[in-house]
């Protein structure tokens, strides 16, 4: 499956569907469908979304189908991804699950928009990965969907999938919180075995926008409360980071106006230009139009920007998992 890129010379970049369907009051359609506009406008046809995005009478597939009846034009436009195969208590990626789940997707979109790329959204421990990506070749062969993903694994996992059917993405977290795939073997796997990585949250959850200083600036229903690095005991350490980080955005807008967001997004399009890496495509969610903008701005890195950025990694931490609780039995399997 041939993934359609922007020009990998500044970095491919797409978008995420989930800060328009993930939270306690979504997005109403009409404003959600500004922001997929101008996000497709502007570059971003690599569009990722969810079965489980969002409410079960508003979650994303159903902001796709009502994008794609006002916009039919732009299906063909789109490369679109969509996780699946997530049960009650986690990943239920049997061969059963993950056929209802891709049939659930295929029912909900309605026939608007093509499934370019069907992953399922974690690694179900209790199923060999070779049996959930055998069932997903029978969707492929018959023309049902268009290729194959897989999220928050490890390279062995990679490399067993890839050998059952050629995968077209791999999708993990990776950002200046969450550098984790560019040393555990997942960045290395995806460029030998020629597979775009999919960078999720490159923003980490609000980290990298620069307006979070305290945990007052999260409602009090916000989920990231649950979190570990949003935790009471680490918030100000995680925020010595972000203050590291600004120093650098404060330099640059001395000669080009530049936020936090901006540069976090450049540094993770900034890693196609390092020999040896795959395509990287960060999929920032943007709820308003003004934040698409500001988000597919191009700002490029110098070569000793990213060298002090990788001094301050290295010289501050990051307190706390990405995932707490059930989730983080999930993690790199």
């Amino acid at each position: 499956m041939a993934v359609t890129l922007v020009n990998r010379a500044i970095g491919p970049i797409g978008f995420g569907l989930m800060g328009l369907t993930w939270r306690a009051n979504p997005t109403p359609y009409d404003e959600a469908v500004k922001v997929m506009k101008q996000a497709l406008e502007l570059g971003a046809n690599f569009w990722n979304a969810a079965e489980f995005y969002g409410p079960p009478h508003a979650n994303s597939l159903q902001l796709l189908d009502y994008y794609f009846t006002k916009y039919p034009e732009d299906s063909s436009k789109v490369v679109l991804s969509v996780k699946g195969g997530m049960g009650p208590k986690g990943p239920d990626a049997t061969r059963e699950a993950i056929r209802a789940s891709v049939d659930n997707c295929l029912k909900l979109l309605n026939g608007k928009v093509f499934i370019s790329i069907f992953e399922p959204a974690r690694v179900d421990p209790n199923t060999p990965i070779e049996t959930t990506i055998s069932a997903l070749t029978e969707y492929v062969q018959a023309g049902k969907i268009g290729g194959i993903g897989i999220s928050e694994c490890s390279e062995q996992t990679i490399r067993r999938a890839h050998a059952v059917h050629p995968l077209a993405a791999v999708e993990v977290e990776l950002s200046l919180f969450s550098t984790e795939p560019l040393d555990n073997g997942v960045a290395a796997a995806c460029a030998e075995l020629n597979i775009p990585l999919v960078a999720y949250s490159p923003l980490s959850r609000g980290w990298l926008t620069g307006q979070l200083r305290s945990l007052d600036d999260l409602p009090a229903n916000d989920s990231r409360r649950n979190f570990p690095r949003f935790q009471p005991d680490v918030f100000h350490l995680n925020l010595k980071l972000v203050e590291q980080l600004e120093q650098i955005v404060a330099e640059k807008k001395k000669k080009k106006n530049v936020t936090l967001a901006q540069t976090a997004i450049g540094w993770v399009r900034a890693q196609n230009n390092i020999p040896g890496a795959p395509v990287i495509i960060p999929i920032p969610g943007c709820t308003t139009v003004a934040r698409v903008q500001e988000n597919m701005a191009t700002v490029e890195l110098t070569a000793g920007e990213m060298d002090r950025i990788a001094a301050i990694l290295k010289e501050i931490p990051v307190h706390g998992d990405r995932y707490g609780g059930v989730y983080a039995r999930f993690m790199n399997l």
